[in-house]
């Protein structure tokens, strides 16, 4: 695994050599107590890592084996997740695809050394909501987005896309440290297809008996937010210095990361145009060849041959490319998504704890007031009073505890990114190399008979 490289800032007050050296830097002062995490890997993208061949109930990860089976060649716990045989069910506006699950495992709590279900795109939404709604301050592993357009939605390279995405996505959540031990996780895995509809059909009844609940909670948003615009009040936000440049790196992250796929993705298109145009080019010689006579059709007919040929390699090297580095920087795009949904957590949290700490401390000064003029409602205001400092000390455990996630995460996220775009880049340019190669031999290939008619 390639490894972060340990920049050091140029000194004291001054700025950073790098982006990466800022977050080294970042990290340094606030994870010394998460040696462990490090190792742990949270975002693999789909080409570079398709499937996990064990996790490792262990904080450190497991051995590395080429040929995964059921049983741990280690005799470690461990669990292989892979979702398999997508196959579209129902027709028009209802259709779907569902997909094979499988999980192998030697561990007491999967029930077994191998469990199949039944599970479709929604499935593995619930399973990322509930996540995400219980784990504050853990970058959530991201899913694939749905196809917009209807004529792609089930076309064999859209649901080929997705499925290896959602194995990903799968796998990511069981070899994490935290994730991997959710109940939600363990439902989703080995809960039958009918179990699983129940569970999602009751928890969305519960959803909508809240909906008067939901409808005031957006319209004390939009309060608050019409009193930020309005400058009655003005929006709580962290003042960190170092937390602000990594929110500016998030975002310059986000962006060339999106606009270097967008540039990967014409790679692709340019690939698939170029190995078109030499099918047709190949056939159009090799009419031409026909037509002419013995030497100089032959030549005519090989070098349309060779036109064939490369076509197909090019038609190859553009699904090697969309598979292997298009998709995995789409991945990484959006795995930056998730960490900007936790930062708004963070923010949520911060907000939070501010305000009760503000509350808290009004509370004490009116109850120091009427102790001072002995009230008779001091007891009542003493009560209150202790409540709010409960709940003020509730909020502050709560934002420092997604601090403290947040920064474990962020250390494993760049490690792991390190390791996966660079591998990524390296398989692209090796790719361009052996394309380049196999071009260049086959025009070469032709050159002896052209040269002698």
């Amino acid at each position: 695994m390639m490894m972060i490289t340990n920049l050091q800032a140029s000194g004291k007050g001054e700025g950073y050599t790098s982006k990466s050296a800022f977050l080294i830097s970042f990290r340094k002062r606030n994870l010394r107590s998460s040696k462990s995490l490090l190792r742990n890997c949270a975002f693999l993208p789909p080409a570079i890592t398709v499937k996990f061949a064990m996790i490792s109930t262990e904080s450190d990860p497991p051995a590395e084996t080429s040929s995964p089976g059921p049983r741990s060649p280690s005799g470690q716990p461990f669990v292989m997740i892979s979702v398999t045989e997508p196959v579209k069910m129902g027709t028009g506006v209802q259709s779907y695809i569902s997909y094979r699950v499988i999980t192998k495992s030697n561990m007491t709590e999967f029930e077994g050394p191998e469990k199949i279900v039944i599970r479709r795109y929604s499935d593995f939404e619930w399973l990322h909501d509930k996540l995400a709604e219980k784990y504050k301050g853990i970058f959530i592993p991201p899913l694939p987005e749905k196809s917009a357009v209807e004529k792609f939605r089930f076309s064999a390279e859209f649901i080929e896309m997705r499925r290896q995405a959602l194995d990903v996505f799968i796998n990511r959540i069981a070899s994490h440290p935290v994730l991997r031990k959710s109940e939600d996780l363990r439902t989703f895995l080995l809960e039958e297809e009918e179990r699983m509809e129940r569970i999602r059909s009751i928890e969305a009844g519960i959803f909508s008996k809240k909906s008067s609940d939901i409808f005031q909670m957006f319209k004390d948003v939009q309060s608050k937010v019409s009193d930020v615009v309005l400058g009655k009040e003005k929006p709580v936000e962290e003042s960190d210095p170092e937390y602000e440049k990594l929110k500016n790196y998030i975002f310059e992250l986000e962006n060339h990361l999106a606009e270097t796929q967008k540039q990967a993705f014409r790679l692709v298109k340019r690939h698939r145009d170029l190995g078109q145009s030499l099918a047709d080019f190949g056939k159009a010689m090799k009419l031409l060849g026909a037509c002419e006579g013995e030497s100089l059709g032959k030549a005519f007919s090989d070098l349309g041959s060779k036109g064939e040929i490369l076509s197909l390699k090019l038609q190859k090297e553009a699904h090697n490319l969309l598979m292997n580095f298009e998709e995995p920087l789409k991945d990484y795009v959006r795995a930056v998504q998730s960490i900007k949904a936790t930062m708004a957590d963070r923010a949520n949290a911060f907000r939070q704890h501010c305000e009760l700490a503000e509350t808290t401390k009004l509370k004490e000064i009116n109850l120091d007031k009427l102790m001072l003029m002995h009230s008779e409602r001091a007891r009542e205001a003493e009560i209150d009073f202790k409540e709010s400092k409960a709940d003020s000390e509730e909020a502050t455990k709560r934002f420092e505890a997604i601090v403290k996630t947040m920064n474990e995460e962020l250390a494993r996220f760049q490690e792991q990114k390190t390791a996966d775009l660079g591998l990524a880049f390296h398989e692209f340019a090796k790719g361009q190399a052996k394309l380049a190669h196999d071009i260049a031999d086959a025009w070469r290939g032709v050159l002896p008979k052209l040269e002698a008619l």
